[in-house]
């Protein structure tokens, strides 16, 4: 278990209410996430704003750390979710799309730092946004698309948080690109458009703030 890297989703919400200083609290958070890196407990940790939404994104390493083990520092910053055996800062973004599983510490660490970590955000259609789930969680089964290493799709509600890395570390599950993906031939078939609300701009996704981007490798942890 040791060598073993756990990625993460999670969604917050910033409070309306209390009287709190985020960038004090954002802070603190960057402090205790290199705590984390120089002991080997977290590999990378992000955290992204679109308006009072919060999209955390984080690598564990060898233990499957909490986002209030990350993230605990932004606590009274934060409105509760309801729900479970109670109220919670953080929301499971449910893991649907990815080009790569780790395969260890090793095998996961980055050749340099990345130029960028990037986060972004779509809202789905409700209509067909099980469709769109379905043809994601078919393309990761099958294995061949080839695309960013890092790259991570979560989703919670109708909304899709998208975590990469540029530039991008080009693979596929199977590790192997020699074949072509009958699994995205047929996302293609149906109109991948079609299935989101577009932004102003048509785009189906839009960038969005990085508060907090982090890594093993970043020049301040040497």
């Amino acid at each position: 278990m040791k060598d073993m890297i756990f990625r993460y989703h999670y969604r917050g919400h910033i409070s309306y209410d209390g009287d709190f200083n985020l960038e004090e609290k954002l802070a603190e958070t960057k402090v205790h996430i290199r705590k984390l890196i120089l002991e080997h407990k977290v590999m990378t940790a992000c955290l992204y704003r679109h308006e009072n939404m919060l999209f955390a994104y984080y690598e564990a390493i060898g233990d499957k750390l909490s986002p209030e083990e990350v993230f605990g520092n932004l606590h009274s910053c934060l409105a509760k979710w309801p729900g479970e055996d109670a109220p919670r800062d953080w929301v499971r973004m449910h893991h649907i799309y990815w080009h790569c599983i780790p395969e260890g510490v090793e095998d996961w660490k980055r050749a340099t730092r990345p130029e960028l970590r990037r986060g972004r955000i779509a809202y789905l259609k409700s209509d067909t946004m099980f469709e769109y789930v379905y043809h994601h969680v078919a393309i990761t089964d099958e294995g061949l698309l080839v695309g960013d290493k890092y790259q991570s799709i979560g989703l919670h509600e109708n909304i899709l948080f998208s975590y990469f890395e540029e530039p991008k570390t080009e693979i596929n599950i199977k590790r192997d690109a020699s074949k072509p993906s009958k699994a995205i031939e047929d996302w293609l078939r149906v109109d991948p458009g079609a299935h989101f609300i577009l932004w102003e701009n048509d785009q189906h996704f839009t960038f969005i703030e990085t508060l907090i981007a982090m890594g093993e490798n970043d020049e301040l942890l040497n």
